[in-house]
């Protein structure tokens, strides 16, 4: 995968049960000749590898920095991150160990991990993968604000079980440059007033927004999914984003 435009490169990366398909809707108004958009599938998450249950986070982070070698992303000519949801884990990995290759990164109803941040530390060490939950039971962990039934019924037959080692792997971060990276922070089922409220108060969840050095708050009022359920609006957030950038 190589290419010699000198558009700026935009890395896509869905969050749990979710591939490079869940951005289908959001490519449709990103234009495209002012930048590169390439949403990655996240090892683990490939319905098609026979050991996707054993992948972790390094494997996820070693993916990124293969994708960005491939793409010839570097200290010159750096790319934007778009992680959504739980992605941030293999992300926060990628900004700790080259800060250098990421001049922006754009989180989705997301934000950076603490270090030693474990999505479910406590998942029993049996459970191999973790199946998308029935509606009822998914409505009461993120909203679904914004989904119709044919987005809901692509989003179950579609989805693939997360790796255990994904879930249960706690990320060690050492690298303070992270934090200097410029970063905007999408906020869609929870207002940005809310999460910088709880950033100051140091809520696990989004204390780590607290130390960032140059954050833009962009509001986005929808569900966990702005993908599918606004995205052409957040097209438009990732391409201002991108563009400022650069």
């Amino acid at each position: 995968m190589t290419t010699t435009t000198d558009s700026p490169t935009i890395i896509l990366i869905a969050g749990h049960w979710l591939g490079a398909w869940a951005w289908d809707e959001v490519l449709e108004h990103l234009e495209t000749g002012h930048s590169r958009p390439i949403p990655i599938t996240q090892p683990g998450l490939d319905e098609g590898d026979p050991k996707r249950a054993v992948k972790t986070l390094d494997d996820q982070a070693a993916a990124i920095l293969d994708i960005f070698a491939q793409l010839g992303v570097s200290r010159d000519r750096p790319a934007t991150i778009v992680a959504h949801s739980g992605a941030n884990a293999p992300v926060s990995l990628v900004l700790d160990q080259h800060p250098e290759l990421v001049d922006r990164v754009v989180w989705v109803d997301s934000g950076p991990l603490a270090t030693g941040s474990a999505f479910a530390p406590d998942l029993p060490e049996g459970l191999e993968e973790l199946p998308l939950p029935s509606l009822d039971v998914l409505a009461q962990q993120a909203s679904l604000e914004g989904l119709s039934a044919e987005v809901l019924e692509r989003f179950q037959s579609r989805a693939v079980p997360v790796p255990g080692p994904v879930l249960r792997q706690p990320v060690e971060l050492a690298n303070d440059a992270r934090r200097k990276i410029r970063t905007t922070l999408v906020c869609c089922s929870i207002p940005g007033a809310q999460v910088l409220e709880l950033a100051r108060a140091g809520h696990a969840m989004f204390a780590e927004v607290a130390n960032i050095e140059h954050l833009d708050v962009v509001d986005l009022p929808t569900g966990h999914w702005p993908m599918w359920s606004r995205p052409r609006d957040l097209a438009k957030v990732i391409q201002s984003a991108a563009s400022r950038a650069n």
